[in-house]
């Protein structure tokens, strides 16, 4: 089973190459890896470009983050979908445990798992998903690590994508849409 990460960047070169090694460098892993960047000006795209076709790469402007994700994803050819931040990472052996959970579960659900926020001072901070349900993620009661949520493909396009009128919380309607359509 194919996984497609997009990440979406502007002027991150500080934060891109660890973030693109970290997925790049994940086994065990039917893997592709898209990078959105409308027009970085603080060197990225040559970050991005030194990597080579080991990423596709999606260089036009957008209107705003949930817009470069719908472009992103609108070239994936996997069959679960994530997104991570260009100022994030995965750790190792992330995405064979989604591979691993999507082949045991199936294609009809999504997931969140849990991850670290790493403070100025270097100390680490444990972010533990709740479980989602329509009411406490409409309420904002529930906690979703973004960076840990994968889903199917099919689910993404019975939704609709992001809204690309959403400039605050795109990924949580995101989430939000999928408990709405029953998953």
């Amino acid at each position: 089973m194919k996984i497609s990460i997009v990440t979406i960047s502007f002027n991150q070169s500080k934060f891109l190459r660890q973030c693109i090694d970290s997925v790049l460098s994940q086994e065990g892993v039917d893997l592709e890896y898209i990078v959105v960047d409308p027009a970085s000006t603080d060197g990225s795209r040559d970050i991005i470009e030194s990597y080579g076709d080991r990423i596709v790469k999606v260089f036009e402007p957008d209107a705003g983050p949930a817009d470069g994700l719908n472009k992103g994803f609108s070239k994936a050819k996997g069959e679960v979908f994530g997104f991570i931040n260009s100022d994030d990472f995965f750790l190792p052996g992330a995405l064979q445990k989604i591979s691993d959970h999507f082949d045991k579960e199936g294609l009809n659900s999504f997931v969140s798992g849990g991850g670290f926020i790493e403070n100025k001072n270097g100390s680490l901070q444990t972010v533990t998903p709740s479980r989602m349900t329509l009411n406490s993620c409409l309420y904002g009661a529930c906690t979703i690590f973004q960076q840990g949520t994968f889903f199917p493909a099919s689910m993404f396009h019975q939704v609709g994508g992001f809204n690309t009128d959403n400039r605050t919380c795109w990924d949580g309607e995101l989430f939000a849409d999928f408990l709405a359509a029953g998953y």
